[in-house]
């Protein structure tokens, strides 16, 4: 299969201010548009990209920095570009500082970013009216500090559902600090005509911890929870596992009561086998196909009986008619070094026919490549034409 038959491929645009690297040969890049590029001798990874398309149609991507010379534990840095040609070419508009592991919504014509201030931070959301310029700033519980205390996240979605606005997270103080053990599944959600800047307009549920007893002793972790609407109607939260190597992929579906105030989880019942569910993944539901999609690392065959967690260089397209039953549509890109490539952290939106999405991409360059596989030092863009066509492959 060829790759390049799956995207909208008109060229490669590198942006060369800040840490890009001004001078790029193109045979080294990654398939996709490049969105912004970071040689892994700065010490500074790409992490946490997030898309969104404007009222106007222009596109806004973000991401944040992570790695030993950032400053993701003091006051993290979280980028925004723009493109107003259908993601041909991009320019970074803004450098936020104060923000961490955060996703890009519109909501109500604003557009805003919602995640913490720094790794394992407060939960905070600024807001744009200027499609992405300039940002409010979170320095009060009136003005987006909305949770203060340790908290963990990534780029996820938000649901708008009668009523009320959406968005799982998680709580990351625990009596210990081990990855994994610290996280709690939560969700928080507000009236959807309410001030989103003001700490008061949101509820929270309780918030379930780990539990070393699930999946009958193999349950590592839970974590970067989607907030989705089931089949019946109802706001779930659907979660990464994590799973020692040798055991299939799963994903966790809590249950979150109408009002959002109450989170309640069956580890008999709601564990689902889910290609990908060791990393993290981003759900949203298709009307007009009738059916829930994602972007996954799915593992190949040659890779099975490997840490699931670790595997990355493939990237697959997949969907369910319930959210419980999961089909692998087709490959979209993949490496088959699984050390220093890897597509992941995918974030991605419908545009009428197609899907587009960010990949947090670790490749080739001419710095010597990507530091790891999980260190990525590229934000591409990509676009799959009419994948609703994909469904029956």
């Amino acid at each position: 299969m060829k790759i390049t038959d799956l995207y909208y491929l008109i060229g490669l645009c590198l942006l060369t201010g800040g840490n890009a690297s001004a001078q790029m040969d193109s045979t080294n890049v990654p398939q996709g548009i490049v969105v912004n590029h970071i040689p892994k001798e700065t010490e500074k990874y790409i992490g946490s990209p997030s898309l969104c398309i404007l009222p106007n149609g222009d596109y806004v991507a973000s991401h944040d920095e992570f790695g030993p010379k950032s400053s993701e534990f003091r006051s993290a840095q979280t980028q925004i570009f723009t493109s107003s040609d259908q993601g041909k070419n991009w320019k970074k508009v803004a450098t936020i500082d104060g923000q961490f592991w955060s996703n890009l919504f519109v909501h109500r014509g604003a557009l805003y970013l919602m995640g913490t201030n720094k790794h394992h931070g407060n939960f905070i959301i600024r807001k744009s009216t200027d499609g992405g310029s300039t940002w409010t700033i979170p320095y009060s519980p009136q003005t987006g500090l909305l949770l203060e205390g340790e908290y963990h996240t990534a780029p996820m979605p938000v649901v708008t559902h009668r009523g009320r606005i959406w968005r799982a997270l998680e709580y990351a103080t625990a009596p210990t600090t081990a990855w994994g053990k610290r996280y709690s599944a939560m969700m928080i959600s507000a009236p959807e005509d309410a001030d989103l800047l003001d700490a008061r307009s949101w509820k929270r549920t309780n918030s379930l911890p780990y539990d070393s007893a699930y999946l009958n002793g193999r349950f590592n972790a839970w974590l970067e929870g989607n907030a989705v609407v089931d089949p019946q109607g109802e706001i779930v939260d659907i979660l990464r596992v994590d799973v020692p190597a040798g055991m299939d992929e799963q994903a966790a579906i809590v249950c979150i009561s109408p009002d959002g105030s109450r989170a309640t989880f069956n580890p008999e019942n709601d564990f689902i086998p889910f290609p990908g569910g060791s990393k993290k993944f981003t759900i949203r539901y298709d009307a007009k196909s009738k059916r829930y999609w994602s972007l996954v690392n799915a593992i190949s065959p040659e890779d099975k009986g490997k840490n699931p967690a670790g595997i990355r260089n493939r990237l697959v397209l997949i969907s369910s008619p319930d959210l419980r039953i999961w089909t692998q549509h087709e490959t979209l890109l993949y490496h088959p070094d699984r050390e220093k490539h890897g597509f992941q952290y995918v974030d991605w939106q419908f545009d009428n026919e197609d899907i587009l999405f960010l990949s947090r991409t670790a490749y080739d360059d001419p710095n010597g490549g990507a530091h790891n596989n999980h260190d990525a030092n590229y934000l591409t863009f990509h676009r799959i034409k009419n994948f609703r066509s994909r469904i029956d492959k």
